[in-house]
């Protein structure tokens, strides 16, 4: 979902040290500046999180994979010479 179709929310400045040509460069290119980086940032933000949840649902996948080749072997070699 874009920031353009949500409820507007609080906007506070932040300082950021940027490349002072490539911040220039920006400026040109683009009518809103602090807009162009709230739009990429959220992009960023986007592709994180669903990056973070593949990983753990892969994670989860291999564990319900591994757990079903125990259960299927009668558990784990290390039961059977456990010291415990």
């Amino acid at each position: 979902m874009s920031t353009s179709q949500t409820a507007p929310t609080r906007k506070r400045p932040v300082n950021l040290t940027l490349n002072d040509d490539l911040v220039q460069q920006a400026k040109v290119l683009s009518g809103n500046l602090s807009a162009t980086v709230e739009e990429l940032l959220t992009e960023y933000v986007t592709r994180e999180r669903n990056a973070r949840q593949e990983r753990r649902q892969a994670a989860e996948a291999s564990c319900r994979e591994w757990n079903a080749v125990l259960d299927a072997m009668g558990g784990s070699f290390a039961d059977d010479h456990s010291t415990l």
